[in-house]
């Protein structure tokens, strides 16, 4: 069933691919973050498990958030990894050691393509004249800039 909510559905279709290519984003770096959490060595190794932890905690909320926002404009949210490889602009994991350093300096790519991504994408959703959404987009974007934040500090 469509939802009637004051937007065209042609606009809604948009917003929808907007943030079917945001959740796909999420869904990789959400991923990449398990997986230096899950091999990240070094003196470090304790704090960096729980730094990483939290992040892809912080991570998995996003991605149900996003996907349930595709909900609610009456579109479906792609549910695969190999759709969300299919949208998404970010790459797998291409650092191939165990430091963290390493791993954060990739993260911090990611997070900040992503910023810059939602960042360019908030005046299609406005002239598609839904709000609720750009307003949603900018709460993720301040999440991800604080997310990069603090990768950014364990890297300085």
């Amino acid at each position: 069933m469509k939802a009637k909510i004051g937007i065209k559905e042609a606009d809604l279709a948009k917003v929808s691919a907007i943030l079917n290519n945001l959740l796909a984003d999420e869904s990789i770096v959400y991923q990449k973050t398990r997986n230096a959490h899950w091999n990240v060595e070094g003196p470090d190794f304790h704090a960096a498990h729980l730094f990483l932890e939290s992040q892809y905690d912080q991570l998995a909320e996003i991605i149900d958030e996003v996907a349930e926002r595709i909900r609610q404009i009456g579109h479906y949210a792609v549910g695969s990894y190999a759709k969300y490889l299919e949208l998404t602009h970010l790459t797998e994991t291409k650092y191939e050691h165990t430091d963290s350093k390493g791993f954060f300096k990739e993260l911090l790519s990611d997070h900040e393509s992503i910023i810059m991504s939602i960042r360019g994408n908030l005046d299609a959703v406005e002239k598609a004249g839904d709000q609720a959404t750009e307003d949603f987009l900018v709460g993720l974007l301040a999440q991800h800039e604080k997310l990069a934040w603090m990768l950014r500090a364990h890297v300085a």
